[in-house]
């Protein structure tokens, strides 16, 4: 990507026009990182990047954005403009064209505010961008209230870029964020979902936790959790003292990579299904690990009482749980896929502790369900964040991979219409003659499906 965005930038000037990198990649640049995407700003306009490039797509032609596809991958090319009028916490009323300096000071944070041109690998810096990236510091371009007054947004993205790059947020900036920590209530919720999901991406999870928590934006964006700092614990299973510690011990241990966590445990974590097509179910695990974190004891400040002996309880908080996950992911426009894997994870992963005292066929449809693979991490990152003792999920993957060097019991022996066949009608009746056979199969008592028609019409006339 990095020649392809050089040869674009040097199109454009063979062209007479101005080009630069900017915004992160340069910042990633400078860092040492090797940066995700390029954007490349110019003083050509829509309609002249057009006639330069065969591919490009109108992203915000109006406001001088348009999209290279150029190697397989897309360049966003934005013509300089200057804005001005912001009314609605978001969007200017004014846009000019303009200079790349005017360009320059109207971004965000001057870590974001660096061009840089590769042709002639020189910076120009009119923000002090370099020295706030050597200082390590997030500061707005400008005036803190002016720049959060335009985009309300950059409230959540000053917290997400100081957690993601190991930052300091400017003394001025930071007490901005808090003093304005409210108004990011106007802003849409797939934006706030967007930055938060960035913000919980290990491995700057926690960090991006505490700011949400000390910036004052957690009882706006997610105030669920704020019950959970002062909601103690029993410190038999929970040393780490408060819901809110357990959550944060449980974010430091996410793998860094989840959807490799899962990948390089091999096919012993796949399902029948999964190991059939040799895809396994990474598709949300990444993203939807860390929510499963946040969200699996959020109903314990509403569940929680006291017995006769002191011991704290948290009796059906899985349930309750569930529930108010469905509504937090919901409320923040997460897709639908998503949402039912992660609350199934909340509903379930108080099961995991009875997995040894269960029966064959019990614990064998626990790992048969899809959301599996996410359930059993989040069960070890539980352990991992309280009483640290891992005897329950090493058991657990003995037992997954003995099952799953039976393929043989995967799929059902008989199906419902087997079980017409044999003379059942449609109905409850056939639903749990379906269920108990199942069953038999897992714990392997049948094994065929001859065996599986006799013990059916066995239980059939026994009926009779």
């Amino acid at each position: 990507m990095r020649k392809t965005a050089t040869e674009i930038v040097r199109r454009l000037q063979a062209a007479g026009f101005e080009a630069f990198w900017v915004g992160g990649c340069v910042r990633d640049f400078l860092l040492g990182r090797e940066p995700q995407d390029f954007d490349i700003a110019s003083n050509a306009k829509p309609e002249q990047v057009e006639a330069l490039f065969p591919k490009t797509i109108p992203v915000g032609k109006q406001f001088g954005v348009m999209i290279v596809v150029e190697g397989g991958h897309e360049f966003q090319i934005a013509a300089f403009r200057a804005e001005a009028d912001y009314k609605d916490g978001r969007r200017p009323e004014q846009v000019r064209f303009a200079n790349a300096r005017e360009d320059a000071i109207r971004r965000d944070f001057t870590v974001n505010g660096i061009f840089f041109d590769p042709i002639t690998n020189q910076l120009h810096d009119w923000v002090g961008g370099a020295e706030d990236l050597r200082a390590k510091l997030i500061r707005t371009i400008g005036s803190p209230e002016e720049r959060f007054g335009e985009d309300h947004l950059r409230l959540l993205r000053a917290i997400r870029f100081a957690a993601q790059l190991n930052f300091e947020i400017e003394a001025n900036t930071w007490k901005a964020v808090q003093t304005n920590a409210e108004k990011i209530t106007r802003v849409s919720a797939e934006r706030i979902r967007d930055e938060l999901i960035k913000l919980f991406t290990p491995p700057h999870a926690v960090r991006g936790l505490d700011l949400l928590r000390e910036s004052g934006l957690m009882a706006h964006v997610l105030p669920e959790i704020v019950p959970t700092i002062t909601c103690e614990q029993s410190p038999d299973f929970h040393p780490e003292g408060s819901v809110f510690n357990h959550i944060r011990l449980m974010l430091e241990h996410l793998p860094q990579v989840a959807a490799d966590e899962c990948r390089r445990r091999g096919d012993e974590s796949l399902t029948p299904s999964e190991q059939q097509s040799g895809t396994p179910h990474v598709v949300s695990y990444a993203e939807s690990l860390p929510w499963t974190v946040l969200l699996h004891d959020i109903a314990k400040p509403e569940t929680a009482s006291r017995g006769e002996d002191g011991a704290i309880h948290f009796y059906g908080h899985e349930k309750v749980g569930a529930d108010m996950a469905e509504q937090i992911l919901t409320r923040l426009k997460f897709p639908r896929k998503q949402t039912d894997e992660i609350v199934a994870a909340v509903r379930h992963h108080m099961q995991f502790k009875d997995a040894p005292q269960m029966r064959k066929a019990t614990l064998r449809r626990m790992i048969l369900r899809e959301t599996f693979p996410l359930e059993l991490e989040l069960h070890r990152l539980d352990c991992l964040g309280s009483h640290r003792r891992l005897d329950i999920y090493d058991f657990i993957r003995e037992q997954q991979a003995e099952f799953y060097k039976t393929p043989e019991l995967h799929p059902p022996l008989l199906t419902g219409a087997d079980l017409i066949a044999l003379g059942m009608k449609p109905g409850p009746e056939l639903g749990a003659m379906l269920h108990a056979l199942r069953d038999e199969q897992l714990a392997e008592t049948l094994r065929t499906a001859d065996e599986a028609r006799a013990w059916v019409k066995q239980q059939m006339e026994a009926k009779r």
